[in-house]
């Protein structure tokens, strides 16, 4: 025995020798093999990059959301800690009341049957779509209820604030899984399809050591690989201006119930455009009101234009020298071969001026005007405003139109707008060499693309000039008669003259392919539009708009929802930019000062001299922080936050703009809760309480439609708008 018992002895000895010394086991690596059981890897999902208006305010972003998740199996429980959920009935109940799923779907979710524990099956289980994408209070309110078994994986999803906002530019994202069965936010159509490997950065990673739970174990080093989050792109797009194309936008569509519709707003100075919608349009978190139409319309679809082609026939007579606004043609019709051009009133006015037939659009005054400037000629000047070719806006899927330059017939239908093709983005270009004394811009919508990890601009888009059709002189002389199509007695864009602002335009009324060859006819079924400009002087801004077979009512024309779109947009959108109306001088901009550590006091003294609102954060003394910084250009009754020590006394925030509410909450640490966009007009405490941090207060804000309204005789602003 005891040479049996010391053999043995020796034997076991020697494995342990032999394993100690090679760290091998039947021919396997211990160390791996423990690596391989205990070795855990959590990914540090990167934030998609957000997307960012000109003024840096948020249109998409990433935002933390929540899944659900139940574990089934009971062996992840212990005589100390249930793990696993005990009772499928009561869980059942209680999560019935969070997530759209009803009680007995959930039994049969939750309920391991006997089958499944024998083949070690369904161990844990998620709840599809009901149980994925939850908000932050649904997931607490859940797990205040203490349900066993039931946890929570974070997650991101996309969020889209503002709802219908530029749906077919923004475009939208949503969570697929990928080829390594990882959840991951792809971008789908719009900017956030082609910006779509810019935007989505990379996800990190922590290696660490856990026992079979899930829980790390003790002295067990972690390694990190942080995550590198996706670029972020800053627009040219202005939220405001862009609010205010949705809410005209939104309008039309319910009163006149269009096929189609279309805004575009740019500033013809740089080609940026500041704003650019269409209808039907839909809600990118939801995708409701999508249809099977994915395209862009502003550029990836192409029309005809109708009478708003004929300002730049106007440009090229006059470039040519061959413009009599004074000389009188006889109106009516204009044959050419065996083919009769007709007014669109068909019978014409007689004999009347060119400066007339323009004004009231006339089809056979371009006529003889072609003739005077030669059709060849004329060819060569729509070529030259981009006609016929992309712009190389930098997005995708650009069309180019077609000019028919085949016959001498198509040659005249183009220039009063038929036949041919154009994009609205290239009516926005052509536009700008009249706005801008010759010069014309390319459009653009990329302002930057920024790396956010290192803070640094990676891309940056300047002002880019594609060409000069025509001389300054000329420029300004069509703008003066496009003037005169809104202030003429007989001219179609009466409608379009704005409250306090001078204008010009064109209007356009273009029949529709019916895809046979030939138009759609009778019942309203055109395309509508007006391409206007304003201040006409010195034209800050140009849109573009277009109505597609409105339901009219008895008595109405094309051009009357054309013009209750344009109107707002324009009248709003120069409000906001600070374009003093006529008779009134522009309010010119001061740079501030750097008030820290002075005396709050003095401070608020001198600001208010200077005719601003000071707002002091704190019961006092030097001023620690300001906002806005040092060299920001304020216009008069713009709120200066000065924050000091001590508590805080709430201010009245009535008239503040989102962007200062969001800078007062990060400077005072206050739990304010933001409903709505636009400006502030109403608040949950009232002015002059002294409150602390964790008092919520609930701020109600209204977009900009609601608030610059035209002003009836003897009526007041219904809000002084007071903040930056």
């Amino acid at each position: 025995m005891f040479i049996l018992y010391g053999g043995l002895f020796f034997l076991l000895f020697g494995r342990l020798l032999f394993i100690q010394v090679t760290g091998e086991a039947e021919g396997k690596a211990l160390a791996a093999m423990a690596e391989a059981k205990y070795a855990r890897q959590s990914i540090l999902a990167a934030d998609r990059g957000k997307i960012l208006d000109r003024n840096d305010e948020l249109i998409v972003s990433d935002t933390l959301s929540y899944r659900l998740v139940a574990v089934l199996d009971e062996e992840m429980s212990d005589r100390k800690t249930i793990r696993h959920v005990a009772d499928p009935e009561e869980t059942a109940k209680v999560l019935a009341k969070y997530i759209p799923m009803e009680k007995e779907e959930l039994v049969e979710r939750l309920t391991r049957t006997e089958q499944d524990i024998k083949e070690k099956k369904r161990k844990q289980v998620e709840f599809g779509k009901a149980g994925s994408s939850l908000d932050h209070d649904t997931m607490q309110a859940i797990k205040d209820e203490d349900l066993k078994g039931i946890l929570f994986s974070e997650e991101k999803k996309r969020f889209y604030p503002n709802g219908v906002f530029a749906s077919y530019l923004i475009g939208f994202a949503q969570r697929e899984t990928d080829e390594f069965n990882q959840l991951k936010t792809v971008g789908k159509m719009g900017l956030e399809l082609t910006y779509d490997e810019l935007l989505s950065g990379t996800d990190g990673k922590v290696e660490f050591q856990a026992d079979r739970y899930g829980f790390t174990l003790p002295k067990s080093e972690k390694a990190v690989v942080a995550a590198e989050d996706g670029f972020d792109i800053k627009l040219t797009i202005d939220k405001t201006i862009q609010n205010f194309v949705e809410d005209a936008l939104r309008e039309v569509e319910k009163e006149y119930k269009p096929e189609k519709a279309l805004v575009i707003v740019a500033d013809p100075k740089t080609g940026a455009i500041l704003a650019m919608s269409q209808r039907p349009a839909f809600e990118p978190s939801t995708r409701e009101g999508l249809t099977s139409n994915w395209l862009n319309e502003a550029l990836e679809n192409t029309i005809e234009p109708g009478s708003t082609m004929k300002m730049f026939t106007l440009a090229a007579a006059i470039e040519e020298g061959k413009w009599n606004p004074n000389g009188y043609f006889k109106s009516g019709q204009y044959k050419i071969f065996d083919r009769v051009i007709r007014d669109h009133n068909r019978t014409g006015w007689g004999m009347i001026s060119y400066l007339e037939g323009f004004q009231r659009s006339s089809n056979v005054s371009m006529a003889y005007l072609l003739e005077s400037l030669g059709d060849r000629k004329f060819i060569e000047y729509i070529e030259k405003f981009g006609f016929g070719e992309k712009t190389g806006i930098d997005l995708p899927n650009e069309a180019a139109g077609v000019i028919l330059d085949h016959y001498p017939s198509e040659r005249l239908t183009t220039s009063y707008g038929q036949g041919s093709t154009v994009t609205p983005i290239q009516m926005i270009q052509a536009a700008t060499a009249i706005a801008n004394d010759g010069i014309m811009m390319q459009p653009y919508v990329i302002n930057e693309i920024i790396n956010p990890n290192e803070n640094q601009v990676i891309e940056s888009h300047e002002p880019e000039k594609s060409g000069t059709p025509i001389s300054k002189a000329t420029a300004e002389k069509v703008r003066e008669v496009l003037a005169t199509t809104i202030t003429s007695d007989v001219g179609t864009g009466k409608r379009f003259a704005l409250d306090g602002y001078t204008v010009g335009g064109k209007t356009g009324t273009a029949e529709i392919p019916n895809g046979k060859g030939g138009y759609y006819a009778g019942n309203a079924r055109y395309l509508y539009s007006f391409l206007g400009m304003a201040p006409i002087e010195d034209p800050q801004l140009i849109t573009y708009v277009y109505v597609q077979y409105p339901k009219l009512k008895a008595g109405e024309v094309g051009s009357d929802p054309v013009a209750k779109a344009f109107k707002p947009i324009m009248e709003n959108s120069l409000k906001y930019m600070n374009i003093a109306p006529d008779g009134e001088a522009p309010i010119e901009a001061e740079s501030i000062e750097d008030y820290t550590n002075k005396d709050v006091e003095e401070v608020k003294a001198e600001l208010e001299r200077l005719g601003y609102t000071p707002v002091v954060l704190g019961e006092g003394g030097p001023v620690t922080v300001q906002y806005p910084e040092k060299g920001a250009k304020l216009s008069p009754k713009s709120v200066v936050l000065l924050k000091t020590e001590g508590a805080i006394t709430l201010p009245d925030f009535t008239g503040w703009s989102k962007k200062m509410l969001l800078s007062f909450t990060m400077l005072s640490g206050l739990d304010i809760r933001i409903v709505g966009e636009g400006f502030v007009v109403e608040q949950s405490l009232s002015a002059g309480l002294t409150v602390n941090r964790n008092e919520p207060i609930v701020v109600q804000l209204k977009r900009p439609s609601e608030i610059y309204k035209p002003k009836v005789d003897g009526e007041e602003d219904e809000l002084e708008i007071v903040g930056g």
